[in-house]
């Protein structure tokens, strides 16, 4: 090793000592800087650690190669092959042993001089070392020597005399037989021992890769390659073999040696280096030369290849430890992923980690975990439970299980669904209730388009509005006679039965809505409509009732009493108070109800723009109040409002209509809620609006989130409900039975075709108790595929209701008149394409890995990744 990059050697039973191997041996400790075993003259190895020089050995001159004795006694025992072919046993530091003193110093000389080029000490019979030398015609370059050997050449042998006399040495200290002589006529440039097998030498020799057994030495089992260099063993996977050659890694598999498993990116300089982690499955290290980074090769999740030409994949990485070049590096045998390199010149060392690739995972019930190493972390934070409770892709999981969106009756019952806590849902799902009510009312049936109308929203209607009538009301309870303008069309009062304020028919009847806020405990917004209606006195009798009511508002006696104080009068007192202090109420209705009692005719801009009070309300007393110049302009200003602000109220006025979607997209972005927006959407009469690109994203988003919470029971609910909402969005039949000979469907509807001949009928199957089974094609006659289990031809079980001959007919799939139940089920392999009964391949598959057929050791049901999933809401 004279002259060459050096190379280290981390002690087998030591963890914090190694050796330095160059022109001379030098030991060191590694510890933390300013500890108390570091040395003032300690070398700095990283910001944490330093290492401290214990002893020196120059006594072995012309190194090669350096391997250290694999046992705790005797300690510290170094075997060192020489340019000679020489192998001496060595020691650092002073040992009491009586073993070692009996070793060190102890020679190993082969028949012919010749360069020695690697050392391996057998794992479990460490009396062995194996040497492997440059070729030379008349002998071995594979020799395994036995340490304990006390043979010396016999003083007759004088060529043995001749060999030794050039060397000063005790012959009872030189051995000349080695215990096993491999590789005849061959140069050995790497050896290591098999781990699976104490026996099995790996050997890379000149022009292939041999596995010598010494249990049998006259034989070999061997492979061409020109990867012979560094052969090492994986010592988490004992049969993964690493071995290189010139800038390009091969990765061998023992039980498949015919050629490399993987073959890794060939690199542009020489390779100088492979190493295995020791604390790390699959990762490989690699150095080239002259260089200062170090490559790692990560094959913990590399599949078993299933073809010849199937190459795993790999993942590449790499590390710079220190600026210089680096000459070797090693890493330790216990900490993990951590290595020391030296630099090839003045010995500059370098306390390295590798940290791991973080692989996060963030799932989809909003757990956040990642993996560094051999650890797993799972994120969590102060308060996270009230956030996570927060986030919407909980809240939509939650209303998903409770089946929301999917009450098409009672449309608004779909906001008690989701918690009933948003008021926004709130109103958005008793909008479409309200839509739904009209669009189903007959009469509107029977006037033709007034249906879509209904959908297309507030707005829409209002600019068709036409024959509008003014008249003039008296206040109902007031003593006062003053008349207050109002408005009527029939648009209008489409328009307040949208609101929800009157039920069908021309009057303006509101007793049924004010009895439900009631019921509701509505008090303030009850009393408010009551008085937009002109009623005062109802008003205050809402008013009182709420007062007096359990936990009521006391407070609601004194509002009333100021209410039945109401005079028009522009210039007195009581307009004068109640204009001031109306803004110090706490409730939006209290205070609406002043402003409307205290505006002008025609500028209600205090009850207007009161953006506490619900939309529908607003538009409601816009209906009644403002006339057709400024009605339509009040309807326009807020639902850009609305849809500026993505505020689900807003679809009252928009409907589900472009507006519509415009307003859905900005509540989706600020929200992420696609749930409510595919259902929304869905609630809608079919037409442009659900092709519409954004709509289309929004559902498939929503299927996506179901699939990935395994909810594929809602999913395909789901879909069900957006066929019947939506008859384009069913997709078409796009996976049947076809017969095996004229490669027709056998299903039910091919069946049902009429054909020529007797039917089933005349067979009694019609009225058979049970259902007969067609065994055959209805096409061709010839027979189904038998069962791998039962043996009988496979079939389809036939409804019970009587075939009609019409193709196009519906036929009812309920879950009392499906065609065939899941038992029954036609299933194969993919693979091996045996099949039979769905019931009695699962019943087989239960208990069984492989195909039911004999002779098949197909594993069927493994090869579907799904096929051991169970959905999340099986329950």
């Amino acid at each position: 090793m004279s002259g060459s990059k050096p190379d280290i050697l981390w002690s087998p039973h030591h963890p914090d000592r190694y050796v330095i191997c160059d022109s001379e041996l030098g030991l060191y400790r590694i510890g933390p800087t300013g500890g108390s075993e570091t040395k003032a003259g300690a070398l700095p190895l990283s910001e944490e650690t330093a290492a401290t020089l214990l002893a020196i050995n120059s006594d072995t001159p012309y190194m090669k190669c350096v391997a250290w004795y694999p046992k705790h006694e005797p300690e510290c025992l170094l075997a060192v092959g020489q340019a000679n072919g020489r192998v001496v046993l060595t020691s650092l530091g002073q040992s009491h042993n009586t073993a070692c003193k009996e070793l060190v110093g102890k020679e190993f000389v082969p028949k012919h001089a010749r360069q020695c080029n690697t050392l391996a000490w057998n794992p479990v019979d460490s009396n062995l070392l194996a040497a492997g030398l440059d070729k030379h015609r008349a002998d071995f370059s594979v020799l395994i020597w036995d340490i304990s050997s006390k043979f010396s050449p016999e003083a007759s042998v004088a060529s043995e005399k001749i060999r030794l006399s050039s060397v000063d040495l005790d012959s009872s200290t030189v051995v000349t037989k080695p215990l096993y002589e491999l590789g005849q006529n061959d140069a050995c440039l790497s050896l290591c021992w098999l781990l699976r097998d104490p026996k099995l030498l790996l050997a890379g020799m000149h022009r292939n890769l041999a596995i010598f057994d010494l249990r049998n030495t006259s034989q070999k089992t061997f492979v061409n390659t020109k990867a012979v260099q560094g052969v090492t063993v994986d010592p988490h996977v004992h049969d993964r073999v690493a071995s290189f050659f010139e800038g390009q890694v091969a990765i061998w598999d023992l039980r498949k040696f015919e050629k490399p498993v993987l073959t890794l990116t060939e690199q542009p300089k020489p390779l100088t280096k492979v190493a295995w982690c020791p604390t790390r499955n699959g990762l490989l290290a690699t150095l080239t030369r002259d260089s200062n980074i170090i490559r790692l090769y990560d094959m913990q999740h590399t599949p078993t290849p299933i073809g010849d030409e199937t190459e795993p994949t790999i993942i590449e990485r790499s590390v710079q430890p220190c600026e210089s070049q680096i000459g070797s590096f090693a890493w330790h045998p216990s900490s993990q992923n951590r290595m020391v390199v030296v630099s090839a010149a003045n010995r500059v060392m370098t306390d390295f980690t590798v940290f791991e690739r973080i692989s996060l995972a963030w799932s989809s019930t909003t757990s956040l975990m990642w993996a560094c190493g051999r650890h797993l972390y799972d994120c969590s934070e102060d308060g996270a439970e009230g956030a996570i409770e927060k986030d919407i892709a909980t809240k939509m999981r939650q209303r998903a299980q409770s089946r929301y969106g999917h009450d098409t009756v009672q449309v608004w019952r779909n906001h008690l669904l989701a918690g009933g806590k948003d008021s926004q849902l709130k109103c958005l799902w008793y909008d479409l209730f309200y839509m739904k009510q009209c669009a189903e009312d007959m009469e509107l049936k029977l006037q033709g388009n007034k249906q879509a109308v209904v959908y297309s929203g507030i707005k829409n209607i209002v600019k068709t509005s036409s024959g509008t009538t003014e008249s003039r009301r008296c206040w109902s309870g007031s003593d006062r006679q003053s008349d207050v303008p109002r408005y009527h069309s029939e648009e209008r009062c489409l328009a307040l039965r949208l609101c929800g304020w009157i039920s069908r028919g021309p009057d303006i009847d509101v007793e049924i809505f004010l009895r439900s806020l009631e019921h509701e405990r509505e008090w303030e917004r009850a009393a408010a409509v009551a008085l937009f209606n002109l009623d005062i006195r109802r008003a205050i009798q809402i008013l009182n009732k709420g007062a007096t009511a359990d936990k009521g508002d006391l407070n609601l006696n004194v509002v009333a009493m100021a209410l039945s104080g109401y005079t028009d009068e522009k210039s007195s007192l009581w307009r004068e108070m109640c204009s001031s202090l109306r803004l110090q109420l706490k409730n939006p209705y209290l205070c609406v109800m002043f402003a409307f009692l205290t505006s002008e005719t025609g500028a209600y801009d205090g009850v207007l723009f009161e953006s506490s009070v619900a939309v529908r309300d607003r538009v409601a007393f816009a209906c009644m109040f403002l006339s057709d110049a400024q009605l339509p302009r009040y309807i326009d200003k807020l639902t850009n409002e609305m849809k500026e602000a993505g505020n689900l109220e807003g679809i009252l006025l928009t409907g589900l209509t472009k507006d519509g979607v415009d307003l859905m997209e900005s509540y989706v972005d600020r929200t992420g809620d696609v749930q409510t927006a595919s259902f929304c959407m869905l609630k809608g009469s079919p037409g442009d609006v659900l092709k519409d690109p954004r709509v289309q994203c929004w559902i498939e988003n929503y299927r996506n989130l179901l699939d990935a919470w395994r909810f594929w029971h809602k999913r395909a609910e789901f879909d069900i409900h957006r066929g019947k909402l939506d008859p384009s969005s069913k997709p078409l039949a796009q996976v049947f039975v076809s017969c095996n000979f004229c490669g027709k469907s056998i299903s039910y509807s091919c069946s049902a075709m009429p054909h020529q001949g007797r039917g089933f009928s005349q067979y009694g199957v019609s009225g058979s108790p049970t259902k007969s089974k067609v065994t055959s094609c209805p096409g061709c006659r010839k027979p189904l595929p038998r069962c791998a289990l039962c043996l009988m031809n496979m079939g389809t079980p036939v409804s019970n209701c009587p075939v009609t001959g019409k193709s196009e007919e519906k036929v009812d799939l309920t879950r009392e008149n499906k065609l065939a139940q899941f038992n029954n089920w036609f299933t194969w392999c993919h693979n091996c394409r045996h099949g039979g009964h769905a019931g009695h391949m699962l019943s087989w598959f239960r208990d069984h890995t492989e195909c039911p057929v004999s002779a098949c050791t197909c594993k069927c049901m493994q090869l579907d990744t799904t096929g051991n999933l169970v959905p999340s809401d099986s329950s």
